[in-house]
């Protein structure tokens, strides 16, 4: 097993005792994280059912559960730790994961995870103050980043040449094999429209 993620006898007993409250043959956990590698990422556990997990999905096979890990979650759950402190309340299940925050990026990761650590390390937290973020929703053909701006950035009239301006701009200059940007609102290209 690459990753090194740890889920205590604790951990396992609870999950294996509410896995069994689903009334499911074979039911399973999942492990992911959403926005991993940036401030906001979020560890998340969830029910499995059969058919549930991505086909990328690693498996870990416990002694008493099976949990499903997200591929692309993997590098960000490197030393992470589920565990369950059982206490009068009944208890809590805590899952402890130091590198979810770090970015893991680096000249060889995928286009879309460099463009998602500089848009959320340097793009957002200055766009937050205005209520606006850019989400990326996907690298297109010729390493054209099609971007969707959100928040106080939609619909405003300046958001073409401001926002767009800088932070191609700033995408550019961090990734050199980007060729440039698109708003998935763009409405002047109508070539990849989406109806």
């Amino acid at each position: 097993m690459s990753q090194t993620i740890q889920i205590t006898d604790s951990a396992q007993d609870y999950l294996a005792e509410l896995l069994s409250k689903q009334n499911v043959e074979g039911i399973a956990v999942r492990i992911f994280i959403t926005q991993p590698g940036t401030p906001y990422a979020e560890t998340c556990l969830a029910y499995c059912r059969p058919g549930e997990e991505e086909p990328s999905d690693e498996k870990l096979e416990l002694e008493k559960i099976n949990v499903f890990l997200d591929k692309h979650s993997l590098p960000f759950l490197d030393e992470a730790v589920v565990d369950f402190n059982a206490d009068r309340m009944g208890g809590q299940l805590t899952i402890k994961a130091p590198n979810a925050k770090m970015p893991k990026v680096n000249a060889d990761s995928p286009l879309e995870d460099r463009v998602n650590y500089v848009l959320y390390s340097e793009i957002n937290p200055g766009l937050a103050a205005h209520g606006g973020e850019i989400k990326l929703i996907q690298v297109a053909e010729e390493n054209i980043a099609v971007l969707q701006f959100g928040g106080g950035c939609q619909g405003c009239a300046a958001v073409d040449l401001t926002l767009k301006e800088g932070v191609e701009r700033t995408l550019l200059e961090r990734i050199p094999e980007l060729k440039g940007i698109r708003d998935v609102t763009d409405h002047t290209d109508t070539t990849n429209a989406y109806y």
